[in-house]
């Protein structure tokens, strides 16, 4: 006896498809040892690590292969979502340089009160990286994927215990905020194991 299709009107009730949200990675993707950092967009100490050892740990340690470091966004507010959305919105190759960007100038674009000012100085952000207004439209308003970013924030720092920005978690192991000096002695102590 043959089965019958469902109809139109049942498959459409289907559960809505949640958009992926990867980890955005650089570096040697297969290095044994991992560096994953989380850490806010409106975040003065993130903003701060990122101009002031950011670019020591990319020469030293991303750029030459040695580890794979892996970003992953926090969202203490609405402003950090839309920045992410903004980085997000550049694809994988420009998503690092927009990052640089938004935390080398987060005094300028973070100082408003006024949502509107904000989302304008985000655009204009992505405008300085070659995004047009037309692809950010669509990337601010894709409230799906803003679902999906918050979940995947909230999964993966219960997951980690995360309770603070920027924090780190090298190889399973959770720290916190540190210097340059210090985040060497441990990447050098797990490239040596």
């Amino acid at each position: 006896m043959a089965v019958a299709a469902a109809p139109v009107w049942a498959q459409d009730a289907a559960a809505p498809v949640v958009p992926d949200v990867p980890d955005m990675m650089i570096g040697n993707l297969d290095s044994k040892v991992v560096l994953t950092e989380y850490a806010s967009y409106t975040c003065p100490h993130c903003a701060n690590f990122h101009t002031e050892v950011f670019k020591d740990l990319k020469r030293d340690y991303i750029d030459t292969g040695k580890i794979k470091f892996v970003y992953r966004e926090v969202f203490f507010d609405r402003y950090g979502l839309w920045a992410a959305m903004i980085a997000r919105c550049g694809g994988d190759l420009r998503y690092f340089g927009i990052q640089d960007l938004i935390y080398s100038t987060q005094k300028e674009w973070a100082s408003s009160q006024d949502p509107a000012v904000i989302i304008e100085n985000l655009r204009r952000l992505g405008r300085t990286a070659g995004l047009d207004d037309a692809a950010m439209d669509v990337c601010l308003n894709d409230a799906a994927m803003a679902q999906a970013m918050v979940a995947k924030f909230q999964k993966d720092s219960e997951a980690d215990d995360i309770n603070s920005t920027p924090s780190f978690v090298l190889n399973g192991v959770k720290h916190s905020n540190m210097n340059y000096a210090d985040l060497k002695a441990l990447l050098d102590a797990e490239l040596a194991k």
